[in-house]
């Protein structure tokens, strides 16, 4: 008798506190739970599961999501998603399984590979779709706005995923919306949308090591994909414009980079180059406090780009990377430090192992170069590696290192790498990168 009488007061209490904040109207307001379900309930017809499949096999090698983006059967995914199959038609194919139990061939029609975004066809006819934001495109989009991200994370269904919208991504050559919310392998190629349910970008990727930082690829880039794939009615040879398409990008990134320049920063005595393109990020390091001891100190800066571009499962490219180490012996002799010297001036590429398919193997030039004794140049020992790329024509991953050979007992260690780079490109940025290394004292 106590408990009921208990639980009458309860709930007499809560009458009270609804009717103090408005009766029913209070309990049917809806909120962000609600949204959610709505958005949700609309989307199964819309929303696509994209496998790759061994084509003998008939067995999928993986799995993304996808999205439709008209009513006769176009749909929008990552390229990496689909990679296997623009790269090996005849080893892989695609099927979708969309989430209401339809399923089918799909066909790749183009893809966009600097924004990491495919185009296919379904055998799907009047099925209703997706559309774009119009204010997500113009760029209008305001930051904290409540976004829904939609696919499949790790096969285990359709999902819908709450987060929000920050902005694009700072210090990025290419544009990335950065969405707080919690994306997962599977997903990739989904649909992130706003309130009204409409497309403001794609899933494509998450920041490992983080907690709900995701990325997505903004919305325009989709539509322009899928008015150039209305535009041509035939399919390119996409391994062909995988080629183009890499070294068009190649060719403005680096373009971008030989106009943003180099500053000139100071370590140890001498003044090293640094780019001012916005977007690398930098940090310096040491091994002061490192045990055992060092026999020599190292103090450090690392710029590295972020340029990264996914071509296939094994290779990434597109990377730049700035490196100068200031490098003072503690007890090595002479000799010592010059061994010591050599062993830390190593090129660096990736040609080697699984890369192997992809790359010819790297050559490599050492030489002397020595300034006027008037300039303010230091005598270097320059050495130069590169490596051709199998597939795509006149593109190099490249490493320049410059060692200083002014003093015996302290030196500067500048190394420069370029990935997917034209070679003249590539002569013209270690020409400046070299004219740039100079003594302060």
């Amino acid at each position: 008798m106590a408990a009921s009488v208990s639980y009458v007061v309860r709930l007499l209490r809560l009458l009270t506190v609804i009717a103090a904040l408005g009766g029913a109207a209070a309990l049917a307001a809806p909120g962000p739970a609600s949204v959610a379900e709505g958005i949700y309930a609309s989307a199964p017809p819309r929303l696509l599961q994209i496998r790759t499949l061994v084509a003998d096999a008939g067995r999928q090698i993986s799995i993304g999501s996808g999205f439709l983006v008209s009513a006769d059967g176009l749909a929008i995914t990552n390229y990496h998603v689909v990679s296997q199959v623009a790269l090996e038609p005849k080893t892989y194919r695609l099927e979708y399984v969309a989430a209401d139990g339809s399923h089918g061939d799909v066909s790749l029609l183009g893809v966009d590979l600097p924004n990491d975004l495919a185009i296919v066809r379904l055998d799907k006819h009047d099925a209703p779709f997706f559309t774009f934001d119009k204010t997500a495109m113009e760029g209008g989009l305001p930051k904290g706005e409540r976004l829904y991200s939609m696919g499949n994370p790790l096969d285990l269904g359709f999902t819908i995923i709450e987060g929000t919208y920050n902005g694009l991504v700072e210090h990025s050559y290419n544009d990335r919306v950065h969405f707080s919310g919690a994306l997962n392998p599977g997903m990739s190629g989904g649909p992130t949308v706003n309130g009204e349910g409409l497309v403001v970008g794609i899933n494509v990727a998450t920041r490992r090591g983080g907690q709900l930082v995701s990325f997505l690829v903004p919305a325009r880039f989709a539509a322009a994909l899928l008015q150039s794939a209305r535009e041509h009615e035939t399919a390119p040879d996409l391994r062909a414009e995988i080629a183009r398409q890499l070294t068009a990008w190649g060719a403005a990134l680096y373009k971008s980079l030989g106009e943003e320049g180099f500053r000139s920063t100071v370590l140890g005595p001498y003044r090293t180059p640094e780019t001012i393109a916005p977007w690398f990020n930098c940090w310096a390091n040491t091994n002061a406090g490192a045990t055992p001891k060092p026999r020599a100190n190292i103090n450090s800066t690392n710029c590295s780009s972020d340029t990264g571009l996914f071509v296939a499962s094994d290779l990434n490219t597109g990377a730049i990377q700035i490196n100068h180490s200031y490098v003072k012996t503690v007890d090595l002799n002479q000799f010592q430090f010059a061994t010591y010297l050599t062993q830390l001036s190593q090129p660096r590429l990736v040609g080697g192992g699984p890369y192997r398919k992809w790359y010819t193997p790297e050559r490599c030039h050492e030489d002397f170069v020595s300034a006027a004794p008037a300039q303010d140049h230091p005598p270097l020992r320059v050495i130069w590696c590169a490596q051709a790329y199998r597939e795509f024509e006149e593109l190099y991953d490249v490493a320049l290192i410059a060692v200083t050979q002014d003093h015996s007992s302290e030196a500067l260690v500048s190394r420069l790498s370029l990935q997917a780079v034209g070679y003249d490109d590539a002569i013209a940025l270690g020409r400046r990168f070299l004219e740039a290394v100079q003594i302060t004292k």
